[in-house]
């Protein structure tokens, strides 16, 4: 069944959520990944990001980065300890640690040893939410949840221990599923945010006027 997005969603106990396999949501499949970043990003949009714990967040903004040929890309001078989830198969979890604080989580795509992904940059909580509030004690409310990649993997609990994780397979607990809702026709297009290099490729995709992305654009 389809989830009916709303930040007035009620909250469930976490023990009470049922999983996705019980929802009958499929994961995405290992195809979805295996193209460039580009393709892949925008149809991100609207699809789940689960957990096995019941928590579920609908996704509504990501970015693109596209290996040797995306300076702003942590891939861009190749495999490193640290980056080395990028080089691997398409559709798993790339988690890196950045401004000292947070992290950030992306789903590999392309073929093994491109070193591309895409950036889940915001969600709309839809599931869990409870669990969600206890994991982010500094939002004053539900919108600033996930608004943005930090809070994303804050509000998921998602750490260096799930880099390389399975999104296909659900390996480790966490998963990209689709519930049927299909990405918006009309995304909004534009620049990434964060960068200082490569800044004119329009590789940030959101769904347009929705109020869990992570910078809206200003009214006239």
């Amino acid at each position: 069944p389809r989830i009916r997005s709303s930040t007035s969603t009620a909250t469930t106990s976490r023990w009470a959520v049922p999983s996705a396999i019980e929802h009958g949501w499929p994961a995405l499949p290992r195809d979805f990944y295996r193209r460039h970043p580009a393709m892949v990003a925008p149809e991100l949009l609207n699809k789940l990001l689960v957990r096995a714990d019941g928590r579920a967040a609908r996704i509504v903004e990501v970015e693109a980065y596209a290996g040797h040929e995306d300076p702003a890309a942590h891939s861009f001078r190749g495999p490193t300890a640290r980056n080395a989830t990028m080089f691997g198969p398409p559709g798993h979890l790339y988690v890196y640690f950045t401004y000292g604080m947070h992290w950030g989580s992306n789903a590999v795509c392309g073929e093994v040893g491109e070193g591309v992904g895409v950036l889940l940059r915001a969600a709309e909580p839809v599931l869990g939410i409870e669990s969600m509030r206890a994991a982010r004690p500094a939002a004053r409310r539900d919108t600033d949840l996930a608004s943005g990649p930090g809070k994303l993997s804050q509000a998921f609990g998602i750490t260096r221990e799930l880099d390389g994780a399975d999104l296909v397979l659900g390996d480790r607990g966490i998963r990209i599923v689709s519930d049927g809702t299909p990405p918006p026709a009309d995304p909004v297009v534009g620049p990434r945010i964060g960068i200082s290099k490569a800044t004119d490729f329009p590789w940030r995709w959101h769904v347009p006027d929705h109020p869990h992305v992570s910078v809206r654009p200003r009214r006239p």
